[in-house]
């Protein structure tokens, strides 16, 4: 069973962290004809923060916020919680540091740490500056809710690794106020971000969601840029022992792109961002973390030889959340709730869809053989039976995401969830007579509502049935909503395709009708 044990090794590695997408966000100039990357005004009323990266004493980030007035309503500044699309309790108040507020003379005003992640200000309105020091996550170790690596923080003499919700926080009904973000580091530094630059060297986020949506790379970085049909491409990459270039990365992934342009009938961005942090280090497991105009991936350094083909197929998840769930998603990821976790009933959407389709895409456009992909599947279906509770449900695995009991659970969104995509694929397809697969109902969706336009979390598996056809209620009580076991022999059968249930095997059916073998055709149709 070596076979097995290296797929599940490496799925693991990748997919087990391989996290939902952020907070979406409303800027306007984040439409596909805009293509201004450089903000020129800095609003009097952001909120300012101030990183310090001169001083990396202590593996803490000093941060400086200066405010417009406060009032009451405005006592408490919080940090998060948890974020959008990791599924994990984070409790990033526990790497605070020292927490002070100032009037405008500098003068010290009181405030009390009332909770794990809140700080309450007894006088507000006399608040003008807030002065904290937060460790980072990667080298403070924490027994209870470990903070990922792809969603963590990182000081070192050569880099940086900046995750929103892990430094920044937020004043109480302030949440959605716009803020400006000024670091100070290295000369011989550069940094990589998907946030806008201003004139004077800050960037802008319009929120604070924004803020977290939009990770920063720092350091002795490499870089390299295309344009892919009007979409611009940036790459950067701190590798710790100098074995990887964002030129080689970018090569790799320039088909990937192009091919993720066909298959969704055009890049929805007018910019993407890759930020890449290598390292040789003990920290496991590795993965990504995937945001509206950015991805950024820890993993660990080898010859990108040893890496491309790996990367390639985690670089085509998160690429692919650009549709979901930027422009699919419901009023718990557009509106997130950063003091206490709520979840989204849609898991098998968010991560299960992309998951199908990152691999789909790839297979259509000869990026992986028609073999690789049949060989994906029997990975995915021999892990999600041998390894994960087969009567929990993908509904389970979203409503139970922030408990210890669901997270032991939550991996099987990428073995389960990918293979319930792929059946629905085929019922789709079956029902339209070859004339409308799952993708097309996912770029009509991502029409119909968009990155400004939320679905109704509590209603959406009707609405989907209602976008579709009545006979999908049937698929999404059984597979999606209860746990009932995968029909993947009924189902592969109807594109000609064998399915060995004791062998976990896929394989093309010599003995296929022509019709099953014209809807085989119209499933793997090029791009």
């Amino acid at each position: 069973m070596n076979f097995f044990k290296t797929t599940l090794s490496i799925l693991f590695m990748v997919l087990f962290f391989s996290c939902g997408n952020t907070k979406v966000t409303t800027e306007k100039s984040s439409v596909k004809n805009n293509k201004s990357t450089t903000a020129k005004i800095v609003k009097s009323n952001a909120v300012k923060f101030h990183i310090n990266l001169n001083d990396r004493s202590k593996d803490t980030y000093k941060v400086r916020v200066t405010v417009p007035k406060l009032s009451s309503e405005n006592n408490i500044f919080q940090f998060a919680s948890t974020a959008p699309g990791t599924y994990q309790i984070m409790n990033i108040g526990r790497f605070v540091r020292s927490f002070i507020a100032l009037d405008k003379k500098g003068k010290l005003l009181k405030s009390i740490h009332i909770s794990t992640n809140q700080f309450k200000l007894l006088q507000p309105e006399k608040v003008r500056t807030i002065l904290y020091e937060i460790a980072e996550t990667y080298d403070n170790f924490v027994d209870e809710y470990p903070i990922y690596p792809m969603a963590g923080t990182s000081i070192e003499d050569n880099h940086s690794l900046i995750n929103g919700q892990a430094v920044f926080g937020y004043f109480k009904g302030m949440q959605s106020r716009e803020m400006n973000i000024k670091i100070e580091y290295p000369k011989e530094w550069i940094a990589g971000t998907a946030l806008k630059l201003n004139d004077d060297g800050s960037y802008t986020a319009n929120s604070y969601d924004h803020a977290v949506d939009s990770p920063i790379l720092l350091g002795n970085l490499t870089k390299a840029s295309t344009n892919i049909e009007g979409t611009i491409i940036d790459v950067f990459t701190y590798s710790e022992n100098g074995l990887v270039k964002s030129s080689q990365v970018l090569s790799s992934i320039e088909n990937m792109l192009k091919s993720a342009s066909k298959f969704l009938g055009g890049l929805p961005v007018d910019r993407y961002t890759f930020l890449l942090h290598l390292e040789t280090n003990t920290l496991n497991p590795k993965g990504a973390w995937e945001h509206s105009y950015s991805s950024e991936y820890t993993l660990d350094e080898k010859p990108w030889n040893q890496m491309e083909q790996g990367f390639k197929d985690i670089a085509a998840h998160e690429f692919f959340h650009i549709v979901t769930p930027l422009n699919i998603h419901s009023e718990i990821i557009k509106e997130f709730n950063f003091i206490e976790p709520v979840a989204s009933r849609h898991l098998w959407l968010y991560e299960g869809i992309t998951e199908w389709a990152s691999h789909m895409m790839l297979m259509r456009s000869k990026e992986k053989s028609l073999d690789e992909y049949l060989n994906t599947l029997r990975r995915k279906s021999y892990i999600s039976k041998n390894y994960f509770d087969v009567d929990y449900s993908l509904l389970d695995m979203a409503l139970n995401s922030y408990t210890k009991e669901g997270s032991k659970q939550f991996p099987n969104i990428y073995m389960k969830g990918a293979l319930v995509a792929g059946m629905l694929d085929i019922k789709l397809l079956k029902l339209s007579n070859g004339k409308r697969g799952l993708i097309d109902v996912i770029n009509e969706l991502a029409k119909e509502y968009g990155p400004n336009k939320a679905f109704n979390d509590a209603t959406f598996f009707d609405d989907f049935v209602a976008f579709t056809y009545p006979e999908i209620a049937e698929f999404m009580d059984l597979y999606i909503k209860k746990a009932t076991d995968l029909p993947l022999l009924e189902y592969y059968q109807k594109i000609g395709i064998k399915y060995d249930v004791e062998k976990y095997l896929f394989e093309l059916d010599t003995n296929a009708t022509d019709k099953q073998i014209q809807l085989r055709e119209i499933w793997m149709k090029a791009l």
